[in-house]
Parts: C-alpha cells; sequence; structure tokens
C-alpha cells in the first residue's frame, strides 16, 4: 500500500499567538514546588524564599518587530528592555534583572552593536536593573533580540490576571493608541521617502506620537503609585497587543464580563488631531492599536476614593458577571461588543 504523505496541516494564523501557547503548552504540569506560576500570566513566579521571583522573556524580530529604516539602533535597544520590564510591572512586581540574547546578520558591524547596547544600557540604568548574561549567534537574515526580565515581589502583592470580580473598576495608567498612530506616521513618511529621496520628512508636529512609538516607557512608577495610595489591584496586565485584547484577556482568566466606557477612554490631542488627519476612529487605535505598554487593572469600588483625580489613572469601565459578555458602551449609548483586533504575532507570519 502506498502511504499518503499529504497529511492536512494547520496555518498557525488559525490559532493566534495565545491560540498556539494554550495548544503548545496544555499537557505541561509543573514538576517543581517551587513553580507558584507557570505559564499563561504577563510573568512566571518562582517560590525562593522570603520573596517570590518573576520571570518574563520576549522576542524581537526585524522585519516583524521593527524596521531599522526608521528605528534608530539606540531605541531598538532601550525598547527591547522596556517590552519586558513592562511586563514585570504588570504582575505588580518590581524588575532587577535583564538577559540579553542577540542573533545577528554580517550586515551589521560592531558599530551598530555598540549603538544597540548603549540603549539597552540606558534602559537598565534609569531603571535600575542589571544585565546578567545571555547569547550571540549569527542570522541569515537580519537582527533578532531575545530578552528575559527577572523580578522580585512578595507573595502577598503578586497580581494576577485572574482576580477580577464583578463590580470591579477598570482602571489604566496613561493614555491610549499613540504609539500605533506614531507608527502610522513613521510608515507614511517612509514611503514619501522611497518615492522621493530627496523629501525631508516634517516629524516635528508628531513628536509624541513618534516617542511613544521608538521609546516608550514601562509603568514603573505606577507600581509605587499604586503602593502608595495602598491600592492592590484584583488583576493586571500591560497593554502590548491593544485594550480589546487585553481587556478580553483579564475578562477570559477572571470569568468575567466587562462594560468599556468609549467616553472615558483617555486620548493625548495629537492623537485625536493626527487620527482626523489620517482619517481613521480614534476609539478604534485606541482599542487595537497595542504596544502602549500602560497598565490596565481592575481594583474593588472600595478603592475608587483613593485613585479618584490622580493624573495617571483613569476609570474606564466595570467589570459584569460574565453572562453579560464584554462590551463598548459607546458615546450614543449603544452596546458594542468587543472583539479581539490587535497585534497578531502568528498573522500572515
Amino acid at each position: 500500500m502506498i502511504e499518503d504523505k499529504q497529511t492536512p496541516t494547520t496555518p498557525l494564523s488559525e490559532l493566534g499567538e495565545f491560540g498556539l501557547i494554550d495548544l503548545l503548552t496544555k499537557s505541561f504540569t509543573s514538576q517543581q514546588s517551587s513553580t507558584l506560576k507557570s505559564i499563561g500570566d504577563d510573568g512566571a513566579v518562582i517560590d525562593f524564599g522570603q520573596k517570590k521571583c518573576v520571570v518574563s522573556t520576549d522576542l524581537l524580530i526585524e522585519g516583524i518587530h521593527f524596521d531599522l529604516s526608521y528605528v534608530p539602533l539606540k531605541h531598538l535597544g532601550y525598547k527591547s528592555v522596556m517590552v519586558n520590564l513592562s511586563d514585570i510591572y504588570a504582575m505588580n512586581a518590581i524588575a532587577t534583572q535583564v538577559t540579553v540574547s542577540i542573533a545577528v546578520s554580517n550586515r551589521f558591524p560592531l558599530e551598530a552593536l555598540q549603538e544597540l547596547y548603549e540603549g539597552i544600557q540606558l534602559a537598565c540604568s534609569i531603571y535600575k536593573v542589571d544585565l546578567v548574561g545571555g547569547d550571540t549567534t549569527s542570522s541569515t537574515r537580519g537582527l533578532i533580540i531575545s530578552i528575559t526580565a527577572l523580578g522580585e515581589a512578595p507573595l502577598e502583592d503578586i497580581v494576577y490576571r485572574n482576580g477580577a470580580k464583578e463590580n470591579d473598576l477598570l482602571v489604566v495608567s496613561g493614555d491610549l493608541g499613540s504609539a500605533y498612530m506614531g507608527l502610522q506616521v513613521l510608515e507614511r513618511e517612509k514611503a514619501v521617502f522611497q518615492i522621493n529621496p530627496n523629501a525631508q520628512p516634517d516629524i516635528q508636529m508628531y513628536q509624541y506620537l513618534i516617542e511613544k512609538q521608538l521609546k516608550p516607557e514601562a509603568r514603573k512608577d505606577i507600581v509605587k503609585l499604586l503602593k502608595d495610595l495602598n491600592v492592590k489591584p484584583t488583576a493586571m496586565i500591560d497593554i502590548s497587543d491593544g485594550l480589546s485584547s487585553e481587556i478580553l484577556h483579564l475578562c477570559k482568566q477572571s470569568n468575567v464580563g466587562c462594560r468599556l466606557i468609549e467616553d472615558k477612554i483617555p486620548l493625548d490631542p495629537q492623537l485625536i488631531s493626527t487620527c482626523e488627519e489620517f482619517n481613521i476612529d480614534s476609539t478604534t487605535v485606541a482599542l487595537s492599536g497595542g504596544e502602549d505598554y500602560e497598565l490596565l487593572f481592575t481594583i474593588a469600588q472600595s478603592d475608587y476614593d483613593k485613585i479618584k483625580g490622580n493624573p495617571n489613572l483613569t476609570v474606564i469601565g466595570y467589570m459584569t458577571e460574565a453572562s453579560q459578555g464584554v462590551q463598548l458602551i459607546t458615546r450614543a449609548n449603544e452596546a458594542i461588543p468587543i472583539i479581539a483586533r490587535g497585534w497578531n504575532a502568528l498573522h500572515n507570519s
């Protein structure tokens, strides 16, 4: 009998990043008593005694996560660290160390890598984390950066994604969507340059948006602020893939629904004017843009008085019974189901 080798295959894009992770890791069980939290949150939690160790890792690949035609290498080094520290802060922990591994093609001279590491060093210096190891190897195409971040916190301080309760308030730090619009501006200027290499980009009026894209800041300050206010979130996540995706993660893992109030979503004035220029809906950008690296969390209603009026925090909705679904309450007071339209790391890859 001739064996049929045409085995049906499944495109990774059908699963999405989190579907793939769930499928590949569903049969893994923790075998060490020191593993308090494994896969499924912003970071893993390991018991090393009095304080617990929080671990997170991210991979950045040229052509998928960054474009060196407009991303300076020093900014890329800085941002690469921020992406990882943000996950540690999303566990309500303090980042302490990072390891950095790179794969690099022969088109990069020594000076280019020194520039990359200048950005990494600056991030480590500002955020008071130590570079404690890593690896370097060659790449057949472009630059690949892999960073692992470690942090620490007492067990009672750590916040997971699965603790949100019905009637909790949904809170976000900073403003949303600006990083995405910064990317749109950079992509537009790149397209103009490709048509006319003599054209000089005029990006002064978009400075805030571009900085949010090229040099984001992880919200270490929010962890300290919440501690000073004596507020412990019931659930927390960082906004890397877009507000809609992150809300759905919180709701799924906490088994609750949500009402997100459109009118409460914090938007920078520069974002609003640039969305009008690009003829893009600002709410859509805030919901789906990603790379904001703000913290999204829930708090008990009894903690509202502690945070109200704080310029760093905005209450944007509240949690409901799971049966009520996850919905956006529009400015016209209509309820629209929220679906994940944020970044999918495996789409068309």
